[in-house]
């Protein structure tokens, strides 16, 4: 860990919780800053603020106080990334001057290992993981952090110029920076996403282009040459740029040629060979590439990896064949374009599990991606406005359960050999399930006692 004296006896304010809120406090309180800490949750519930009062922070539970900038003399707020620019005390600190950044700032600072951040509103989890595990075979000892669960100020105190820290970013992670520069920058694609927290998709691609910002001619951005706004943000990068494409055979970069994938004309791997299912997979999987090649991983272990990764859990995770009957975990797909792009994975009739959280839209985008659905299964709030596009599809079999557990019964039911069983529910699971990981894994587990 790099040695940081900008918060040496400086009082610094984290803003949130979580887990990266406890990891930000805990790192500032090593660097030597004076802490405090300001979270929602009282503090009879609240493990991890007594955890910081113990190692003697300042800690204000319960509610967020208007004066705290000013009582405290705050001159830095790292803020949890979930917390929106609307909080009170964010507007405050911005009238003020007073920077705000999210851990990932913090992450940068400190890290000595070079950083390789991911982003994207599609793939990012899958992307990272295939880089990951292409360096780990390619013995570049890399580690992994971000928006894939681990906080990357807490990955990046343990780094050393040997590693390379691969990062997952959100745009939540990015608006909050400002000297924050990876070495090699990605962003897979930009749909809308988040538009209920960024307030415009303007916003929104505006926080996803930070990852490119601060980068000189010294670094790499990685560029979808298919996505517009990519290219636009890519543009603006005074990188070397490296561009990756599924559907034009480029000079350069990450391509398609002849069901064979290309970087820098070099032939990486036969696409029947790659064992990930999916176009969307590809887009992935080329970006891979791109970022792993940029680092002189030798193309055998590319290929070790493709023919081996089947998939990150929860995200069109293969998880049993039972009767000849693939089933496949997509919980991560909590938006219409991620269940299209599952369903676009497949040929076979598929059976297709779906529902959620009611936002307030309809799911007429999802339509033209239901030519193989031969039934659906639905359960959650948005379980009749599904219905109702099935049946403007065509789609004869519709059934409602409560659970998605009964779902995987009556989906099994329905089935017939040769028929995949799908859970994209194209909605966030929070109407009846904490998170997608809970929503999956009851999934997996009704898999294994059907099997």
């Amino acid at each position: 860990m790099k040695q940081v004296n900008e918060f040496k006896n400086k009082q610094v304010l984290v803003l949130g919780l979580a887990k990266s809120g406890l990891a930000a406090a805990r790192l500032l309180h090593t660097l030597g800053a004076v802490v405090t800490v300001n979270d929602m949750k009282p503090l009879e519930d609240n493990e991890a603020a007594k955890e910081l009062e113990l190692l003697g922070l300042d800690v204000i539970c319960g509610s967020h106080p208007p004066t705290l900038l000013e009582d405290k003399k705050i001159s830095f707020v790292v803020k949890n990334p979930g917390i929106p620019y609307s909080n009170p005390i964010v507007k405050q600190a911005f009238q003020k001057n007073i920077p705000v950044v999210t851990e990932v700032e913090l992450a940068y600072k400190i890290s000595e290992a070079d950083i390789i951040g991911i982003t994207g509103s599609n793939g990012k989890t899958t992307t990272t993981t295939l880089v990951y595990e292409m360096m780990r075979e390619g013995e570049k000892k890399p580690l992994i952090a971000g928006n894939i669960g681990t906080v990357s100020c807490e990955v990046a105190q343990e780094a050393t110029k040997h590693n390379v820290l691969v990062t997952e970013l959100s745009s939540f992670q990015l608006l909050g920076t400002i000297e924050f520069k990876p070495k090699i920058a990605a962003i897979l694609n930009i749909f809308d996403a988040h538009l209920d927290y960024h307030g415009t998709r303007a916003e929104y691609t505006t926080a996803k282009g930070k990852i490119y910002e601060n980068q000189t001619e010294e670094d790499i951005a990685i560029i979808n040459y298919d996505d517009q706004d990519v290219c636009r943000l890519g543009e603006l990068s005074k990188a070397e740029k490296i561009y990756f494409s599924v559907s034009k055979e480029l000079t350069s970069g990450a391509y398609i040629k002849e069901n064979t994938l290309y970087f820098n004309q070099e032939k990486i791997i036969d696409v029947k060979e790659i064992v990930l299912p999916g176009r969307h997979n590809l887009e992935n999987i080329l970006a891979a590439v791109a970022i792993v090649k940029s680092r002189g991983v030798d193309t055998s272990a590319i290929q070790k990896v493709l023919t081996s990764f089947s998939g990150v859990k929860h995200r069109l995770q293969f998880v049993d064949k039972i009767h000849n009957r693939k089933f496949y975990n997509d919980s991560k797909a909590t938006n219409i374009l991620a269940t299209t792009k599952a369903l676009q994975a497949f040929n076979e009739p598929t059976i297709l599990l779906a529902g959620g959280l009611d936002r307030g839209n309809e799911f007429d985008e999802l339509l033209p991606s239901l030519t193989n659905v031969k039934a659906i299964v639905t359960f959650g709030q948005t379980a009749p406005k599904l219905e109702r596009i099935c049946t403007e599809a065509g789609i004869e079999v519709v059934k409602r359960v409560d659970n998605v557990e009964q779902a995987v019964f009556s989906a099994f039911d329905l089935s017939l050999e040769g028929d995949v069983i799908l859970l994209s529910p194209a909605c966030a699971s929070w109407d009846q399930y904490k998170t997608f990981e809970q929503r999956g894994d009851i999934f997996i587990n009704a898999v294994h006692k059907l099997k």
